[in-house]
């Protein structure tokens, strides 16, 4: 692998991995998150707030994959994504001590959630990825 591929492998692995796992989610969130999660939706209003939730996740992975693609579109898409995956480690976080501690997925949700976040912050500040000096 020389270094400029190298490099792009860095700073995009989290993106396609981000990807992976965001959509088939995102899908599940939206129609089936009872197959998958202690959650059983029984009004419209959940159903409609957990395909809101779909959408917007799906949203995200359009922008990532942008990024994965498009070089003019990787610094909004590593930003993006850092912030998103921080933002729900925070909140996931946050919900252990006041609400208590979730389902075996949630809780690798979170530590992998905080690590892409941190990944992100890592690719965004490290110097030798260029997005530093910017």
């Amino acid at each position: 692998m020389n270094t400029i591929s190298k490099q792009a492998f860095t700073q995009k692995i989290h993106l396609v991995i981000s990807v992976l796992v965001v959509i088939p989610t995102a899908v599940i969130y939206g129609f089936e998150p009872q197959s998958q999660f202690d959650i059983f939706l029984e009004t419209t209003d959940e159903h409609n707030f957990f395909k809101a939730i779909m959408g917007l996740y799906l949203g995200f992975c359009a922008l990532w994959i942008l990024g994965i693609f498009k070089l003019s579109y990787l610094r909004i898409a590593l930003i993006s994504n850092t912030i998103f995956m921080l933002g729900l480690g925070t909140g996931r976080v946050i919900s252990f001590f006041l609400d208590g501690v979730p389902t075996l997925g949630y809780q690798f949700g979170t530590v992998a959630e905080l690590f892409l976040g941190g990944y992100g912050i890592w690719i965004l500040t490290n110097k030798n990825t260029n997005f530093a000096k910017k």
